[in-house]
């Protein structure tokens, strides 16, 4: 079980970047969470398997067609537990 943090810039609000990241989780078995954030950015984590979460962060780094990614940055952190994928809230700003 591995867990990976992203923060990913560029055109990916209002792209259906978080949706498409939900169910490309789900259907790979990936828990963890996906939010915009009050900069234009997007953030997420991804927990589960190193194959799977490997390859939702590449996919995080493309986005879907309309997005259009600048940067992508990751960071592994120790996994939470997560059971399952849910979009969160919009990040307020200090958050």
């Amino acid at each position: 079980m591995i867990r990976r943090h992203v923060r990913v810039r560029g055109l990916v609000q209002g792209v259906y970047y978080r949706d498409t990241c939900r169910f490309l989780a789900e259907e790979s078995g990936v828990a963890g969470w996906v939010r915009n954030l009050h900069d234009g950015d997007v953030e997420a984590v991804f927990e589960g398997p190193p194959g799977p979460v490997t390859r939702m962060v590449r996919w995080a780094a493309a986005g879907p067609g309309a997005a259009e990614v600048t940067g992508c940055d990751v960071t592994a952190e120790r996994p939470e537990g997560h059971r399952s994928f849910r979009i969160l809230p919009d990040a307020r700003p200090g958050t």
